[in-house]
């Protein structure tokens, strides 16, 4: 099936695999596959490194000036580095998680990271994942896709993923961890996490992936006629 060159905006909760189902996307159809939340956590592991915020959260104002020389990008196709340094492994640590939400509600966190998104973006066919992509990040993405599932599943989906990685998790933590996020993404002054208006919903707590790409395969081709 030959898509049009359009970009597909993935928002939802976290841990609803929207950033496995994106990266299916873009190999099925040929997108550039762009994780908006590893730019957030990649900011996070760097404020955290350099001082800039506090295990309260306390954000320090020199962070604004820090990331005008901060240098994050993909390589290999959706790994994050810092500089000539891979972070990928430390960016999904619980330690990240417990606060890269408080980042991600700074205005000029989230100015710099659009930025950057839509720089990488150029070209069109892009895909991307995150929490306001289709509300604030492409509001005029072609296909917009809000992923949920109930958060007993999410918290084991992220459990799981931990273990995979040689972390030792606990599942009563990472569902606490789980609700708070969704509770300050949602609540949040500066773009919160929200369904948009023509968005289509996701609710993949009893689907498998090849399951949610036959659901997404026939939106296209509903929305644009292809056979």
């Amino acid at each position: 099936m030959r898509v049009p060159d359009i970009k597909i905006a993935v928002d939802g909760y976290s841990s609803t695999g929207k950033s496995s189902f994106a990266k299916l996307l873009a190999k099925k159809f040929d997108f550039l596959y762009l994780d908006s939340g590893a730019m957030y956590r990649g900011v996070t592991y760097f404020a955290q490194q350099n001082g800039y915020i506090s295990p309260d959260n306390v954000i320090s104002d020199s962070l604004k000036d820090a990331l005008k020389e901060l240098d994050l990008h993909f390589e290999v196709g959706s790994q994050l580095y810092m500089g000539a340094e891979c972070i990928e492994s430390q960016i999904r640590s619980m330690t990240v998680s417990s606060q890269v939400s408080p980042i991600a509600t700074v205005p000029y966190v989230r100015a710099w990271v659009d930025e950057r998104l839509h720089a990488f973006s150029e070209g069109g066919r892009v895909v991307m994942d995150g929490r306001d992509i289709g509300t604030t990040v492409f509001p005029d993405a072609e296909i917009k896709i809000f992923m949920t599932a109930s958060a007993e599943v999410r918290a084991k989906r992220r459990y799981d993923e931990m273990v995979a990685k040689g972390q030792n998790p606990d599942l009563q933590e990472v569902l606490e961890n789980l609700q708070q996020r969704d509770y300050i993404d949602s609540h949040r002054e500066t773009s919160p996490l929200k369904k948009a208006d023509d968005a289509y919903t996701l609710d993949n707590s009893d689907m498998t992936m090849q399951e949610e790409l036959a659901w997404v395969q026939g939106l296209i081709q509903g929305k644009f006629g292809i056979l």
